[in-house]
C-alpha cells in the first residue's frame, strides 16, 4: 500500500454534514503493536452539536467524557458505552462548537487477519460492521480519546484517490437514537452503497 498522508486541519473545520459525506470512501489508518491496518470507510453518523437531541453535547453538556468534542476539529472523540463498547468519532467544525462524526462501518483493505485476531478470529462479512466491531478491530480505545488525525501518528484518515458518484450515497436516519424527538428521523446516517468506486483518471463507477 502506497504511502498515505494524513487529511489536513481543514477538511474537519467544515460543516458537519459535509464532513461526514467526505469521510465516505476515505482509508482510516492504525498503527498497532503488530503491524499497520487500513480500512475504507462506508458509514458515517453525523451529530450536530448543542441543537441536536441525539448528540453527546446537546444543550451545551459539557463533562470530562466529551471535553474532546469541545475542542479543535481533526481529533479523534472516543467513548466508552454500555460497559463493553468504545466508539469512534472525528471532531469538526471549530473550538467551542461541538460537533462530531460517529465512524459506524469499513471494508478491509490492510491487515485483516490483524483485525480478524482483535475480533477473536471472526473474519466474516461483518468483520469492521457497526462502531464496537470497528473500534475493536483497530484496537481503539479510550487511550486515544484527543488523539490528532493530522499527525499521521497512531490513527489517522488519508485520501487514497478513490472516488464514488454523489448517488452511491444513501442518507438515513441515525441508529438506536428513539430518545432523541424530532432528531430520531434526520436523515444523517450516511452509507455507501456500492463497494466499488473509482480512482483518479478511471472511468467512471456505476452503483450495484
Amino acid at each position: 500500500m502506497a504511502r498515505l498522508q494524513p487529511l489536513g486541519r481543514r477538511f474537519y473545520q467544515r460543516d458537519t454534514v459535509a464532513v461526514a459525506r467526505g469521510l465516505l470512501g476515505k482509508v482510516l489508518v492504525r498503527r498497532l503493536p503488530e503491524g499497520i491496518v487500513a480500512v475504507r470507510l462506508v458509514e458515517v453518523e453525523a451529530y450536530l452539536g448543542v441543537a441536536d437531541r441525539a448528540c453527546h453535547t446537546f444543550g451545551g453538556r459539557r463533562t470530562p467524557r466529551t471535553e474532546t468534542m469541545w475542542g479543535a476539529a481533526g481529533h479523534l472523540y472516543v467513548y466508552f458505552t454500555y460497559g463493553m463498547h468504545h466508539c469512534a468519532n472525528v471532531v469538526t467544525r471549530r473550538v467551542g462548537d461541538p460537533q462530531a462524526v460517529l465512524l459506524r462501518g469499513a471494508v478491509p483493505l490492510l491487515g485483516r487477519e490483524l483485525m480478524a485476531a482483535r475480533r477473536g478470529g471472526r473474519d466474516g462479512s461483518d468483520l469492521l460492521t457497526g462502531p464496537a466491531r470497528l473500534t475493536r478491530a483497530l484496537g481503539i480505545d479510550r487511550s486515544l480519546d484527543g488523539a490528532d488525525l493530522t499527525t499521521g501518528a497512531d490513527v489517522f484518515l488519508a485520501d487514497d484517490g478513490f472516488r464514488r458518484s454523489a448517488d452511491w450515497t444513501m442518507a438515513l436516519p441515525r441508529v438506536g437514537i428513539a430518545y432523541a424527538g424530532e432528531a430520531t428521523a434526520w436523515p444523517l446516517r450516511f452509507v455507501l452503497a456500492g463497494r466499488g468506486g473509482r480512482r483518479r483518471g478511471a472511468g467512471s463507477a456505476r452503483r450495484r
